[in-house]
């Protein structure tokens, strides 16, 4: 390689000298500091260069701004996911409590019914609750909260607000089996509200009862009610029982077939009341003569027919 080579571009060799280019430069700078602070003289050139660079400097900065957004974006989404687990535990835990405040005050309005029903009746009772039901599936059978040890008696007849469910079958020493209206095994002498003509319900064991022993000619329609006619002494008259929903009359048969649905609740409710048994408003009729003159002792019989020789 020859000296030529070595030697620097015309450029350095010619030009002046880097502390007379700094010297310039520095100069320069100090020259358009003092006329911008003095005269404001680049006000101009700096708006138009803002004008300039503000979409890039926005542009530089977009991915920044981008990444700031997102992490707050994910910070607001967990934080929001995060507020609604803590609603819904908060919600799980209040559930029951607002699932029985509803059962309570349904049970309350049932109860005022019940105590409303009892005042304009003129019958006295207690409440209760039922427990379960009967496990056989071809029964109509509760079972009640309250006993012998609350004062309840077999034949007690039991009521929600609506009318008559059934009556006490059995008693234990804290518990009852009531026997409901709709069972086939219970009778309830009834009486026709419109025309006052008295029958007897039978239960069918499927939620309905039948009213029987009515002649086909009978004046039965559909929606007649039935009340209580109180010729049993077990259930007072005046209670509603059930309203006719079918007649069918076949002049083949004696008698026609009447359907009514019961006017209570008896597959519902879960509180009822018992009333309390009917007293003896009548005596009972006196013995025949011939038989109470047989039932008397010896003694008595003699002291008579020596009233009866010698008067």
């Amino acid at each position: 390689m020859s000296a030529f080579d070595r030697a620097p571009p015309p450029f350095f060799r010619h030009g002046p000298t880097p502390l007379a280019v700094l010297s310039f430069y520095a100069a320069f700078a100090v020259a358009l500091f003092v006329l911008d602070m003095r005269f404001h003289a680049l006000d101009l050139l700096r708006q138009s260069l803002s004008i300039v660079t503000d979409p890039l400097q926005r542009l530089a900065q977009s991915p920044l701004r981008l990444a700031m957004e997102g992490m707050d974006y994910f910070r607001a989404l967990e934080a929001a996911q995060e507020e609604n687990r803590a609603h819904q535990a908060a919600r799980l835990m209040t559930a029951p409590d607002l699932a029985r405040i509803g059962q309570l005050e349904a049970e309350n309005a049932h109860l005022r019914r019940l105590l409303t029903l009892r005042e304009r009746e003129h019958a006295s009772g207690q409440a209760a609750s039922i427990l379960y039901t009967a496990r056989d599936p071809f029964s109509r059978r509760v079972y009640l909260d309250k006993g012998i040890q609350h004062g309840l008696q077999q034949g007690q007849p039991v009521i929600d607000d609506a009318g008559i469910i059934g009556q006490i079958t059995h008693v234990f020493p804290f518990s009852a089996e009531v026997t409901l209206l709709t069972d086939k095994d219970q009778a309830v002498p009834v009486q026709i509200l419109r025309t006052g003509q008295r029958s007897i319900t039978f239960g069918l064991g499927n939620g309905q009862v039948e009213l029987r022993y009515m002649p086909v000619n009978a004046d039965v329609v559909v929606g007649d009610a039935l009340i209580t006619s109180g010729l049993d002494g077990v259930y007072p008259s005046g209670f509603p029982v059930a309203k006719v929903a079918h007649v069918e009359r076949d002049s083949a048969y004696a008698f026609a077939r009447i359907i009514a649905v019961p006017s209570a609740a008896v597959e519902s409710h879960s509180v009822i009341m018992v009333l309390d048994s009917r007293p003896d408003t009548l005596p009972r009729p006196p013995e025949p003569k011939e038989r109470a003159s047989q039932s008397a002792p010896p003694a008595r019989r003699t002291a008579r027919a020596g009233r009866a020789a010698n008067p």
